[in-house]
């Protein structure tokens, strides 16, 4: 691909206001305080143990579908087909917490805490950016599991930007599969600096996967298989430019990225290029 030609481009800006639950896609998102962006994971589900609820412990939390009203100042909660007449109900978003609760309790049959952070709740505390992938990696991936839609890999790997690539003609063109691991360094100790508009970027290290991939996103089935299929595909594709050392595991997709401080409060914006 001529690089002179063609610029990597914010195609897709995906906030999960809800940990564990359903996407919304917004054209801009502010950076927040720790270095994620405004309203992505900031509310989180937890047990009276303390744990979080989310997918990686149960499945049932796939069943849920959350809905946001377009400014995000609502979200509309229903269990599609419960036989047992889990409500249809709306809360204000973020602050009605106690009410979220109630029924979140309501469908696990147990007392669930909702928290909001304004910082987020992000899996990486140390990489608490963004994660980046491109569309053409998701694109890759279901060529490697016949059946699944860009839109169900979308939804299995969460991830928060997507990249894409818009010619300088103006024509529809695209990065190749796992453009992206060229934006973490070949030492944890290093960090690959990139900018995406205005907003700055430290590329931290490629992200480790966990069980939720592995599931039909809206039934919570497993395909059987999946993990042992996408470390064997992973690996035999794993493209020249990445840095091979930084996988001691191949169950691994996107970058996980930090922000400095200093980048707080800047907005990103679709369509935005990125420029290494």
């Amino acid at each position: 691909m001529d690089s002179q030609r063609t610029t990597p481009r914010l195609a897709n800006i995906r906030l999960h206001p809800i940990k564990a639950l359903d996407p919304v896609s917004v054209n801009e998102a502010r950076i927040g305080p720790n270095g994620g962006l405004e309203l992505d994971r900031v509310w989180a589900l937890y047990s009276v143990d303390g744990r979080w609820v989310n997918a990686k412990r149960t499945a049932a939390v796939h069943l849920i579908r959350a809905a946001y009203a377009p400014d995000i100042s609502s979200v509309t909660l229903t269990v599609p087909g419960d036989r047992r007449g889990i409500p249809r109900m709306s809360f204000a978003f973020p602050s009605d917490t106690a009410g979220a609760a109630e029924w979140f309790s309501m469908y696990f049959e147990q007392a669930i805490q909702v928290r909001y952070s304004r910082e987020g709740l992000p899996d990486d505390g140390l990489a608490t950016g963004p994660t980046i992938v491109s569309t053409a990696s998701l694109e890759a991936v279901c060529g490697w599991f016949p059946g699944m839609t860009l839109d169900e890999a979308r939804r299995r790997f969460r991830t928060t930007l997507e990249i894409d690539t818009a010619s300088s003609a103006g024509a529809a063109e695209t990065v190749p599969p796992f453009w992206e691991d060229q934006l973490f360094a070949g030492s944890e100790s290093n960090v690959v600096r990139f900018k995406i508009g205005d907003v700055a970027f430290e590329g931290s290290n490629p992200c480790a996967r966990c069980p939720v991939p592995s599931r039909e996103s809206q039934t919570g089935v497993t395909n059987g298989g999946f993990q042992k299929r996408f470390i064997d595909l992973r690996h035999a594709q794993l493209p020249p430019w990445a840095p091979a050392v930084r996988f001691d595991h191949f169950y691994r997709f996107a970058v996980n990225t930090r922000i400095p401080s200093t980048e707080c409060g800047k907005i990103l914006r679709f369509g935005e290029a990125l420029l290494l």
